[in-house]
């Protein structure tokens, strides 16, 4: 019985450590803007949406690069103990990019489906065995109609396994973070890590978000 509870209670953590990063990558914290604000701002400067997405992949990569990015992010106190800070911030401006896309490309980015197509963008290529896992068939047939079938149940597993894969993609990312302790070395080690990170989720999202 007691097993039976921390197996619940971690659990839930790991579910609300995922709404958070969800929540924070949709509608911004702090210094963190909303998904749709960045997307209205690259879309206003950009000639098409396609330009407009590549202009957020690319300023969203230099910016996880630099430094001092989680001092100005506010609410960060009141995060999930899941993660450490400095992964946590990762995970957000991935999230963020993801759901800048996502809602370039005419998603609606707060519906459950989507949100975990958000989340499923920060694992990489395990998304798509997730996917298969789960019945859902990836690859061109991937579009708006299919993500709104996939049914409650289904989401629910798909979050379980999101949320293992990111707590252990965390234990990796801690490591590197904890290099950013050293001055200037450390902190070029760990920015690098994190452009390269949001990079690659922002890649991901381009391929999973098609257009309609």
């Amino acid at each position: 019985m007691v097993s039976t509870n921390i197996d619940n209670d971690k659990s839930n953590l790991i579910q609300t450590t995922l709404e958070w990063i969800a929540d924070a990558g949709i509608n911004g914290l702090g210094i963190l803007p909303s998904a749709k604000q960045v997307a209205e701002d690259h879309l206003s400067k950009s000639a098409s949406v396609e330009e407009a997405i590549n202009s957020v992949i690319a300023w969203r990569t230099t910016y996880a690069a630099g430094t001092g990015f989680i001092a100005g992010l506010g609410g960060i106190a009141a995060m999930p103990i899941t993660i450490p800070a400095g992964v946590a911030t990762s995970y957000a401006l991935a999230a963020n990019t993801v759901a800048t896309i996502a809602y370039l490309r005419g998603y609606d980015i707060h519906s459950e489906q989507v949100r975990t197509m958000i989340l499923l963008c920060l694992i990489g290529e395990a998304g798509e065995e997730i996917l298969k896992n789960a019945g859902i068939a990836i690859g061109t047939k991937m579009c708006q109609n299919l993500i709104k079938q996939i049914p409650g149940k289904v989401l629910i597993e798909i979050n379980k396994k999101i949320g293992f894969r990111l707590i252990t993609k965390a234990g990796e990312k801690g490591a590197v973070n904890l290099m950013k302790m050293v001055p200037l070395v450390g902190g070029v080690v760990g920015g690098t890590f994190d452009g390269i990170f949001v990079n690659s989720c922002g890649k991901t999202a381009k391929k999973l978000f098609k257009a309609s």
